[in-house]
């Protein structure tokens, strides 16, 4: 689990598909002070699984269905990532519950400076919006954020100078797709307000009939 906290940017330092041997090589500083194999980091929000380290580069496998339903297909050599390390048991939980499992991917349709402040607008498909709620959480590129606005198909944050200097916001354009992760609360409320129907015929009006009720 990850909150939503970006610790650091590293550096993508090789991105292989080669049929389904698939890795990605990250450069970085900070998280790889205590790595360990087997441990999950968040790359772009991405919940991926250290499978080598050396120094300061780390290794994951990464299955062609991740690549090809998130951003990461869209990395080369050079592209700046988010990075997190699981949340530690004992830490704080500064932003918001993150499962590093995305949910799809929007598109950047505007950027506008506003005092201090840059607001970025993601249009998103009907199946991301039905879960995005005014001052609720959403995880952009595994950041966690307040939504500010939205409309039918897209939603709106306004980022502070603080996180856009610390995580790749400050680098993203207009057209770019990002990563976007839900807040996993409102899909927990509604699989229990809309529970799976089984085949079984035995239901209110069935026991009503034979005199249950």
């Amino acid at each position: 689990m990850f909150t939503g906290i970006i610790e650091e940017v590293g550096t993508v330092k090789e991105v292989r598909r080669n049929g389904n041997n698939s890795f990605i090589r990250i450069h970085a500083d900070k998280i790889l002070s205590d790595v360990h194999l087997g441990d999950s980091i968040a790359v772009n929000g991405v919940c991926l699984t250290v499978t080598a380290f050396d120094g300061k580069i780390f290794q994951a496998d990464v299955m062609n269905e991740t690549l090809n339903r998130s951003s990461l297909g869209t990395l080369r050599t050079g592209s700046p990532v988010n990075l997190e390390r699981a949340m530690s048991a004992g830490g704080r939980f500064g932003g918001h519950i993150v499962s590093g499992h995305i949910d799809g991917t929007g598109n950047i349709i505007n950027i506008k400076n506003d005092g201090i402040a840059v607001w970025y607008t993601i249009k998103a498909d009907a199946g991301i919006m039905r879960y995005i709620v005014e001052k609720g959480s959403v995880a952009i590129d595994g950041i966690s954020l307040t939504v500010a606005k939205m409309s039918r198909e897209s939603f709106s944050v306004s980022v502070i100078p603080h996180t856009s200097g610390k995580t790749i916001l400050s680098s993203k354009k207009s057209g770019d797709i990002v990563n976007l992760e839900n807040d996993i609360i409102g899909k927990y409320v509604e699989k229990l307000m809309n529970p799976v129907k089984s085949d079984s015929v035995i239901d209110m009006a069935f026991l009503a009939e034979r005199g249950f009720l």
